[in-house]
C-alpha cells in the first residue's frame, strides 16, 4: 500500500513595503491619465513656442531670444501647474466612481502604497512631459539663435565690419540668451514646483469632499505660494524673535515657498550652480515628503 506524502506548499510572504507594486500602481495612473486625454496642454504649449519665435521682430536678438524663453517657460509652467492641479484632483474620485479604489484596497495594499503609486505616475508623466517640452523648445530656440545669428553676421558683412573681434562678440552675445544649460535647469525648476504642487493637491484631495473644492483649494494655495516671499515680509514685519520664526515656519508650511523656483535671472547671468539646483532640489524633496505624511495621516482614517 502505497503513502502519499504531503509536500508543504510554499505561499509567498506578504511584503509591507514592496516597489513593484507602487510601480505597477505609477504605471497604471499614467495609462490612466493618458486615456483621459488630459496631456492636450502638451499642443497647446507647441503653439505657443513656434508662435512666440516669430513674435517681436523689431526687438534687438537678444531681447527677441529672452521674450521666447519668458513666453516658452511661462507657458510650460502654467501648463505643468494647471495639469498638476486638475489631473491629481480627478484621481482619487475617477477610482471611486470606476470602484478600482476598492478592487486595489480589497486585497493587501497598504494605503500609503496607493498614494505613492499615484504620486510617482502623475511625476512620471509630468517628468515624461516636461523632457518633450524641453526637446520641442530647444530644437525652436536653437533655430530661432541660428537665424539670428546669420542674419546679424550677415548685416555686419554689408557694413564691412565683420571682423573677428566684431563676429566673436556677436556670437557671445546671442549665445548668452540663446541655447545653454540654464535652459535646461529652468525646466528642471518647472519640475520642481509641479511636483510640490502635485504633492499639496494629492494632500489636499484626501480629505476634500468634492473634486471643484479640491481644484479651487490647490489652485489658491498655487498662487499664494507664489508670493509667499512678499507675504512673508508683510506679516512678518514688526514682529522679532520667535514670534518671527513661528510665524514665518507656519507660512512656510501652509503656503508652499514657490518662487524660490525661480532661477531665471541666475540663469542669464550664469550664477546657477550645481549647489544652488541640489538645495533647491532638497527642498522640492522634503515639501513632496511632508506632504505625503499628512495625506497618508488623512487617507488612512478616509471611510470609503
Amino acid at each position: 500500500m502505497s503513502t502519499v506524502i504531503a509536500t508543504p506548499v510554499k505561499t509567498r510572504a506578504h511584503k509591507g513595503f514592496s516597489p513593484g507594486r507602487i510601480w505597477t500602481l505609477a504605471t497604471h495612473t499614467a495609462t490612466q491619465l493618458l486615456r483621459m486625454r488630459i496631456v492636450a496642454f502638451l499642443a497647446v504649449f507647441c503653439l505657443v513656442a513656434l508662435g512666440a519665435a516669430f513674435f517681436f521682430p523689431q526687438l534687438s536678438p537678444e531681447q527677441q531670444l529672452k521674450q521666447l524663453k519668458d513666453w516658452s517657460m511661462g507657458s510650460m509652467l502654467v501648463a505643468s501647474v494647471v495639469f498638476s492641479i486638475t489631473a491629481t484632483a480627478l484621481l482619487l474620485p475617477k477610482d471611486l466612481e470606476d470602484r478600482t479604489l476598492y478592487t486595489i484596497l480589497s486585497k493587501p495594499v497598504p494605503r500609503y502604497e496607493y498614494l505613492l503609486g499615484k504620486l510617482l505616475g502623475m511625476l512620471l508623466l509630468l517628468f515624461c512631459g516636461l523632457l518633450l517640452m524641453d526637446l520641442i523648445f530647444s530644437v525652436v530656440l536653437w533655430l530661432k539663435q541660428q537665424a539670428l545669428l546669420s542674419a546679424m553676421i550677415a548685416m555686419l558683412e554689408q557694413q564691412q565690419a565683420a571682423t573677428p573681434e566684431n563676429v566673436a562678440y556677436v556670437e557671445a552675445s546671442i549665445r548668452k540668451y540663446g541655447l545653454n544649460s540654464g535652459v535646461h535647469v529652468e525646466v528642471w525648476m518647472v519640475f520642481l514646483r509641479a511636483s510640490v504642487v502635485t504633492a499639496m493637491t494629492l494632500l489636499i484631495s484626501t480629505f476634500a469632499s468634492t473634486t471643484l473644492f479640491t481644484i479651487i483649494t490647490s489652485m489658491a494655495f498655487t498662487i499664494a505660494g507664489f508670493g509667499v516671499a512678499l507675504m512673508r515680509e508683510w506679516v512678518l514685519k514688526g514682529l522679532y524673535g520667535w514670534t518671527e520664526k513661528t510665524v514665518g515656519a507656519l507660512l512656510a508650511i501652509l503656503c508652499p515657498d514657490l518662487g524660490m523656483f525661480d532661477l531665471s535671472t541666475a540663469a542669464i547671468r550664469g550664477e546657477v550652480t550645481l549647489g544652488v539646483v541640489g538645495q533647491l532640489t532638497g527642498y522640492a524633496a522634503m515639501y513632496v515628503a511632508a506632504y505625503m505624511v499628512v495625506s497618508h495621516l488623512f487617507f488612512v482614517e478616509k471611510e470609503l
